[in-house]
């Protein structure tokens, strides 16, 4: 499960995140990732937010999607900036794919965005 302390919950937030971050689409998801440069005070962890609509399926469906994706991002938060903001939106064919196909999306998504800090030319 994702810790309290790492969610996105104000609609203000979702809005920043989606309008001024960058993004990643795949196949199952689209990751939107506005880093600690793009916010104002960017001090705290890591928080993320989920998008889940009606397009993607039922209450029941929509919840399982969303419970998968939480699971899968408590692995990928020592992947993100820290105090960076993230939504991650699922879609319609999120709804018949596995957990290890959305991490492999996830995980793809991240690497797009946060590239690796390796050594400098």
């Amino acid at each position: 499960m994702l810790p309290a302390a790492h969610r996105l919950r104000r609609p203000v937030d979702f809005s920043a995140v989606v309008r001024r971050g960058r993004r990643a689409g795949r196949r199952h998801l689209v990751l939107h990732l506005l880093e600690p440069s793009g916010l104002d005070g960017a001090e705290g962890p890591v928080r993320v937010g989920f998008v889940v609509s009606k397009a993607v399926g039922g209450s029941v469906v929509r919840n399982r999607v969303e419970r998968r994706l939480r699971h899968l991002v408590r692995d990928q938060l020592p992947e993100l900036p820290p105090g960076s903001r993230a939504v991650v939106r699922a879609n319609p064919a999120a709804a018949d794919a596995s957990s290890e196909v959305l991490a492999r999306d996830l995980a793809s998504a991240v690497r797009k965005l946060v590239p690796d800090e390796g050594p400098q030319r």
